[in-house]
């Protein structure tokens, strides 16, 4: 019923916004479609530190209303904690943290219940894997040595018993496991006495197929090939791949197939899944997209914004670039940069016929924010961002060799440079005093030119289509889930705001099994991705707009794409009518709800 139920989200973001997640929780907690249809949102985490004051326990924008770790004990809550903590040893905090849409106004404060799991008894946590186990075929004694399977284990008792003792576990509830982290939360709801709780996984990727991907040099030109050939013959991952027991999250995402439903942010995730195991065959499994930005702009605002980028390339580099291309992402190896640098190299050529110029800033990192002392120091001892040298506070290991590249693509090109600005935050405050001072992260968004995207796996890819509400060319590749909500909301009618790269293309080559398949490896890769690359290269530079009057046709035929695809319009027709009245699925013979 509309209002009246209660959501549990367990994820390891339950306090900051790392990544997709994040982003998500982000988006239902200033949807108003979702706050008039849930009640209670609660957010459910492992604490991950015990260092600094209470006061920071939940965020910059928390309210810890108890917290046994710091001796804040609030009445109201210390009874029914108390005989939790004791029973496992662990240590509870709980408040709300608050949500704000920056553009809309809207706002939220779910609550947030985090658990200390570092010193929990062996008894009832030995207890639990033996369910698990004998439940759900989960052999815990080959993970429990990683951390990062032990402590979600560890949190799933507790935090049920947590919820039961603020009233939250009862059948109005739902708890949705985000990722692998929240499976055996989820798992312990199933198998809760006297609860009727229904689950849910929200598989915002498959991290068995992330692992395959990734470590097969013929990345998704391989796989996604290989995966439609084993649906044909009716293969899974262990018989075409190996066994993958062996890798944690394996075993707890293939346990989803317990839960009542199955959230999937793409359409290669739904055949990701189903990929699996033939238990997901019946499963059900129902995409729901993430949603983008949608904010409508004028030509004005967009040059003005383009403008700080020029003024920053000019007051690094000596030169007002023509065009702004851009990568914000993480740097890690599925989000296929050595494609961007392909793809420029053949638009260099091109400008260089034409006159033209660019500039490529590339925002991206594996590390922490640097402070701001040490940018400076390294913008006046070196130059950087166009410079950079090994070792912190500079480059890592992975930035250093990232940076190999850029420096030989910058030797080699005239027109197009790149800039490789290794930091947390678009700001003068944190990327020097070479930045315009009125610089924000928002102008990289609306000034860009073109945003590249072209992953070897990506789940969905929010970034991908940030600049589109703003006239951006998005360059994505055909694997990235959110081209499936692109041809969803224009009816498979292409925009020329996004351009989609297919790097799964075999381009004629046959073969004649799916072992020859598992063969496709780099070279052949490299051959169609030079190929490909050359195809978007010449997409980008036909659609690049050359007067304000193709500018303000690019905004308004990105904004009327992007508004499409905002998270009301998410929640309304993907989400809504399954989590407020989705059916519990029958369960396999063998496999109990309650203990």
């Amino acid at each position: 019923m509309a209002g009246q139920a209660t959501v549990v989200h367990v994820t390891h973001e339950a306090v900051g916004k790392v990544g997709g997640i994040g982003a998500v929780l982000h988006g239902f907690f200033t949807c108003n479609l979702y706050l008039e249809a849930v009640e209670r949102s609660i957010i459910v985490g492992p604490l991950f530190t015990a260092e600094g004051p209470a006061s920071t326990r939940l965020g910059d924008d928390g309210e810890v209303l108890y917290s046994s770790v710091d001796g804040l004990v609030n009445p109201q809550y210390a009874p029914a904690f108390r005989r939790i903590e004791n029973l496992y040893n662990v240590g509870i905090v709980y408040g709300r943290r608050t949500f704000v849409d920056s553009q809309t106004g809207t706002k939220s404060s779910p609550e947030v219940l985090l658990v200390d799991v570092r010193h929990t008894h062996k008894g009832p946590i030995n207890e639990f894997k033996r369910q698990l186990f004998e439940e759900f075929g989960i052999q815990s004694h080959l993970y429990e040595n990683l951390w990062e399977y032990e402590q979600y284990v560890r949190l799933a008792p507790p935090a049920i018993a947590a919820l039961r003792a603020i009233e939250a576990a009862d059948d109005s509830t739902v708890v949705i496991s985000h990722e692998f982290m929240g499976m055996p939360t989820a798992l312990a709801a199933i198998l809760e006495a006297g609860c009727n709780m229904r689950t849910a996984f929200y598989a915002h990727e498959v991290a068995t197929i992330r692992h395959i991907v990734e470590g097969h040099s013929g990345h998704d030109t391989m796989f996604y090939n290989v995966i439609k050939q084993a649906h044909n013959d009716g293969l899974y991952v262990n018989e075409v791949f190996g066994d993958q027991h062996s890798y944690f999250k394996h075993s707890l995402v293939e346990a989803a197939e317990y839960c009542d439903h199955i959230y999937a942010v793409g359409d290669y995730v739904v055949e990701e899944l189903r990929f699996l195991a033939p238990e997901f065959d019946t499963s059900r499994i129902d995409i729901v997209y993430n949603g983008i930005p949608a904010y409508e702009i004028g030509v004005p605002e967009k040059l003005a914004s383009k403008n700080k980028l020029v003024r920053y390339c000019e007051n690094l580099l000596g030169y007002r670039p023509d065009f702004v291309f851009t990568h914000v992402t993480r740097l890690v190896r599925s989000k296929g940069l050595w494609r961007d640098l392909r793809v420029l190299y053949m638009i260099e050529r091109e400008f260089r016929a034409q006159g033209k110029t660019g500039v490529f800033f590339v925002l991206s990192t594996e590390v922490s924010r640097r402070r701001s002392s040490d940018i400076y120091s390294m913008e006046a001892s070196y130059g950087w961002p166009v410079a950079h040298r090994e070792g912190w506070p500079d480059l890592s290991g992975g930035e250093a060799a990232f940076y190999a590249h850029i420096q030989e693509f910058n030797a080699r090109s005239r027109n197009i440079k790149i800039i490789f600005i290794n930091q947390f935050g678009f700001s003068r405050k944190h990327c020097g005093l070479s930045m315009p001072e009125d610089m924000e992260f928002m102008d990289i968004r609306k000034g860009s030119d073109v945003e590249f995207g072209q992953s070897i796996y990506e789940p969905f890819g929010i970034a991908q289509l940030e600049p589109l509400t703003f006239g951006g060319i998005c360059v994505i590749s055909s694997v990235c889930g959110c081209s499936g909500f692109v041809r969803d909301t224009t009816g498979g009618e292409g925009v020329r705001n996004v351009i989609v790269a297919d790097y799964t293309n075999l381009e004629g080559r046959t073969y004649a099994d799916i072992e020859d398949m598992l063969q496709i490896g780099r070279s052949v890769r490299d051959q169609i991705e030079t190929n490909e690359g050359e195809k978007v290269a010449m997409q980008i530079c036909s659609r690049l707009a050359k007067s304000d009057d193709e500018i303000e046709g690019m905004i308004r035929a990105g904004y009327n794409v992007a508004k499409e695809m905002n998270w009301d319009v998410v929640v309304r027709d993907y989400l809504l009518e399954s989590l407020i009245n989705g059916k519990r699925r029958q369960r396999r013979e063998g496999i109990r709800t309650s203990a």
